[in-house]
């Protein structure tokens, strides 16, 4: 595959690329370039941001060549007071969250599943970690607090302080060429990219994808940019704000039905979102089934098609929603099989079950 070709399937997964001339000089100089993504292992449900969307995302970039390691950030959730703060009952999340990303048909021959704790035992990870601590300043972390979940203005705990300088460590010690996450980690990987050739590593490509949008309405315009992102995303303590992996055909529907589609209006349309990251990627055509009273059914190629039509009213939210529950459905249904016919993942669930908490 050509530079070209290989940015533009990165393109599509990157909604900002910092820079785009890097990640070509990246792609001349290495055949395979190394890319990671990492998530705290939290709650009990895994939503189709971290699932479904994550495979799409990663089987993007390794057709274009790169090699990807998802790491399952245990200690980060430790950190984080994430399930009590108990570690153990994280890392249980944490190996359920890898069964889920093999369910999702991720191409699983260019990926590497790690855990936080492989690289803590490597014996350089906390040197590291000291080093992005001694050439910051406490303030410049805080600002990365986000990235965690937590705003500038929350009472953090020492431990929580780690948090910021621990995933930039995670960068050098996998040896990551791309980060590849969400907007809400961006922080993040700024210093990164600052701190790194200061510390004798290189200055990492940064693509973060889109941040789906949760489901219900946002919040108004009084509030601050990051407060709205953050208010926007789907969470697990909100069940009805997100799509879960494991949720049933009746409870899409249900969740779809009430979600929030404001009629004529494709800015922060969660239901369009769902169009354009999930359903246009998985399917070729997009079939709204309608009776011939309504107009009849229409299908779709694209999702600039879909979106005008939606636009100009001629397509209602109604018809759209029902739509997307039933393809959804089809993208889920596979995954729940195959996690439901999967010892080890049926053992994680019955062990996380038991532990009735949802942060």
């Amino acid at each position: 595959m050509k530079p070209e070709e290989q940015i533009k399937l990165v393109k599509s997964v990157g909604e900002e690329i910092l820079t785009e001339e890097e990640l070509t000089e990246l792609f001349e100089k290495k055949t395979h370039p190394v890319a990671y993504d990492g998530f705290e292992p939290s709650g009990t449900n895994i939503h189709i941001a971290q699932g479904l969307l994550r495979a799409i995302n990663i089987n993007k970039m390794t057709k274009a060549g790169v090699k990807f390691v998802m790491l399952a950030a245990d200690w980060h959730g430790w950190a984080n007071n994430k399930l009590g703060g108990d570690l153990e009952k994280i890392n249980i999340v944490g190996d359920y969250l890898i069964e889920v990303w093999k369910a999702c048909d991720m191409d699983l021959e260019n990926v590497k599943f790690m855990r936080s704790t492989d690289l803590i035992n490597n014996g350089t990870y906390w040197k590291t970690t000291m080093q992005i601590a001694r050439n910051s300043t406490v303030n410049r972390i805080v600002r990365c607090s986000q990235i965690m979940g937590r705003s500038e203005k929350d009472a953090l705990q020492a431990s929580q302080i780690f948090y910021p300088c621990m995933q930039c460590a995670d960068i050098f010690e996998i040896g990551a060429d791309i980060t590849q996450l969400g907007m809400d980690q961006r922080k993040v990987n700024v210093l990164a990219r600052e701190i790194g050739p200061k510390l004798g590593f290189w200055k990492p490509v940064v693509v973060n994808h889109h941040m789906l949008q949760g489901l219900l309405q946002p919040p108004g315009q009084d509030v601050s940019q990051e407060e709205r992102m953050m208010a926007m995303k789907m969470s697990k303590s909100k069940p009805d704000s997100a799509i879960f992996m494991n949720d049933t055909q009746e409870e899409i529907k249900r969740k779809i039905s009430k979600a929030y589609c404001p009629e004529k209006q494709a800015f922060e349309n969660p239901i369009l979102e769902y169009c354009k990251y999930i359903i246009f990627s998985k399917f070729d055509n997009f079939i709204i089934e309608r009776p011939v009273k309504w107009g009849g059914n229409l299908e779709f190629a694209s999702y600039e098609e879909l979106e005008q039509k939606f636009v100009n009213g001629e397509l209602h939210p109604a018809d759209l929603k029902q739509a997307v529950a039933i393809h959804l459905n089809k993208l889920l249904e596979p995954v729940r099989n195959k996690l439901n016919q999967s010892k080890k993942a049926t053992k994680l669930m019955e062990q996380i079950k038991e532990f009735n908490v949802t942060k």
